[in-house]
C-alpha cells in the first residue's frame, strides 16, 4: 500500500501535481461507480454549490456537476474502502511528510454530457483548512474526444489530465488552479481534501 502513496507523493514532490494511475483497485473504482449510479437513479444527487457557506450557483454558471458527500456512518462497503484507504494515506502522508493533516472531506462528483467546472482554486479565501485536493476517477475506457479532462495551471504551462478508472491526481488547494473542460460523456469521481485546523 505505501508503495502507491510513494507514488502519489513523489510525483507531486516533483512537479507540484501528483498522480498515481493505480491508486485505486479495480474493483473499488467499480463499486463507487456503482454508487454514483445508485444515488442517480435515486435522485440523491445535488447541484454543487460554491463556496463554504453552501451557496448555490442557481444558473450553474460556474459549475454544472452534482454531487453527493462520503459519511464514514454510511453501511456501504465500497464507501468505507475508499475512506480508510483515504485515512491511510493521510497517516503515511504526514509520519514522511509532516503535514499535520487531521481531518479530510469527500464527496462523488457527477459531470453529465454538457457539464464543466470553470478554472478556480479549492481553498476558500476566509477558510484556509483545505491543505490538498485528491481526486479519484471512476471512468472506464476514456477517450481524448470524451472531454472532461482536468487542467491544471502552473505558471505558463497547462497540464492535461485524463479522468481514467483508478487515477488518483493531487496537489496543495491554495496553489494550483484549474478546471474541469466540457464533458462530452458522463464523468464519474470521488474529489476532496485534506484537511488542518
Amino acid at each position: 500500500m505505501n508503495k502507491q502513496f510513494d507514488t502519489l507523493i513523489d510525483s507531486y514532490l516533483v512537479n507540484k501535481v501528483g498522480i498515481d494511475k493505480g491508486f485505486l483497485t479495480a474493483k473499488l473504482s467499480k463499486g463507487l461507480q456503482q454508487n454514483i449510479r445508485q444515488l442517480q437513479g435515486d435522485k440523491a444527487m445535488t447541484d454543487a454549490g460554491i463556496g463554504n457557506e453552501e451557496i448555490k450557483d442557481a444558473r450553474q454558471q460556474m459549475r454544472s456537476d452534482k454531487i453527493s458527500w462520503l459519511d464514514k456512518s454510511n453501511n456501504n462497503v465500497y464507501e468505507q474502502e475508499f475512506l480508510e484507504l483515504a485515512e491511510h494515506f493521510i497517516g503515511h502522508l504526514n509520519s514522511t511528510c509532516y503535514t499535520g493533516i487531521n481531518g479530510y472531506e469527500f464527496h462523488y462528483a457527477l459531470y453529465e454530457k454538457g457539464n464543466f467546472y470553470k478554472r478556480h482554486m479549492d481553498q476558500f479565501r476566509s477558510d484556509n483548512k483545505r491543505k490538498f485536493s485528491l481526486i479519484n476517477y471512476l471512468n472506464e475506457d476514456w477517450m481524448e474526444e470524451d472531454g472532461g479532462q482536468l487542467y491544471v495551471y502552473q505558471d505558463e504551462t497547462v497540464q492535461k489530465i485524463q479522468p481514467e478508472s483508478k487515477t488518483a491526481v493531487f496537489f496543495k488547494s491554495d496553489e494550483m488552479e484549474h478546471e474541469v473542460i466540457l464533458c462530452h460523456r458522463s464523468r464519474m469521481s470521488i474529489t476532496g481534501w485534506l484537511k488542518r485546523g
